[in-house]
């Protein structure tokens, strides 16, 4: 499958969402709603739920299914409220030492004058200095799109896992053909050389792993996932200083020989 065949095999309507994923890995999801500051952007869900037998916050990026499901999480896109909710989410999770995991799915965080009005861009930063110092393990899978630093938001974690058929680019297809060949049908070609799928990922070291999407949505595909979360956090709860380890990862990108 070519770069732009997973572009759009992740931006289907029928492949799990963030909920999917939070109620079928984890139990007794409780979620939790707004920033304390504006509002509530069901863009972004999270609360408190069980893994295994470890309470952790879990985070995600949410789509919806339907076309009702769409317009009410904004297609995935982000508002400051969203990521001040995550935020807030975050901060509370170091406060108890609870791991963090994420389910990251968005095209990009929304573009508006209201969202740039209420901070935008800070609420972004914010977003990525918390989660380059949490005390706590933190996990983030890329399960659809990951655009621009709509995702990068939630994914500045000690490991940062794809699915098969996800991407994580700067900017879509769509967008930098625009820029680069002045013609949005160039999309193909941009997404070859944008190195996006989780193949390029995890061959530039932005990715620790990626996940088969065989059973993709089934209960056993779900099983899977949460055991290999559990393992994974119990090995990061085990490391000593964790925002030291997460700001050498991020750092070390780029940094190979010419």
């Amino acid at each position: 499958m070519d770069a732009y065949s997973r572009v759009r095999t992740a931006r289907q309507t029928a492949r799990p969402t963030a909920y999917d994923y939070i109620s079928s890995c984890f139990s007794s999801f409780m979620e939790l709603h707004g920033d304390r500051c504006y509002g509530d952007d069901r863009a972004i869900i999270g609360g408190i739920a069980m893994l295994d037998d470890m309470p952790v916050t879990a985070i995600g990026i949410e789509k919806g299914h339907t076309a009702a499901e769409r317009v009410e999480h904004s297609f995935g896109s982000p508002e400051p409220e969203g990521y001040r909710k995550a935020l807030r989410l975050m901060r509370q999770a170091a406060k108890f030492r609870r791991p963090v995991i994420t389910f990251v799915d968005t095209a990009g965080a929304y573009c508006g004058i209201g969202a740039e009005e209420r901070g935008q861009g800070a609420a972004i930063a914010e977003s990525l200095m918390e989660m380059m110092e949490l005390p706590v393990p933190a996990i983030a899978v890329l399960i659809g799109e990951g655009g621009s630093g709509g995702a990068l938001a939630l994914a500045v974690a000690d490991r940062v896992w794809m699915l098969e058929n996800a991407v994580y680019s700067v900017i879509s297809p769509e967008g930098c053909a625009s820029i680069l060949y002045k013609d949005p049908a160039m999309a193909d070609i941009a997404a070859e050389n944008l190195r996006l799928t989780a193949a390029d990922a995890l061959s530039l070291g932005v990715c620790e792993r990626v996940i088969s999407e065989e059973g993709i949505g089934t209960d056993a595909f779900y099983g899977r996932l949460a055991a290999e979360l559990a393992g994974e956090i119990r090995r990061l709860a085990a490391e000593d200083d964790l925002p030291g380890r997460r700001y050498k990862r991020f750092r070390a990108f780029g940094s190979g020989d010419e």
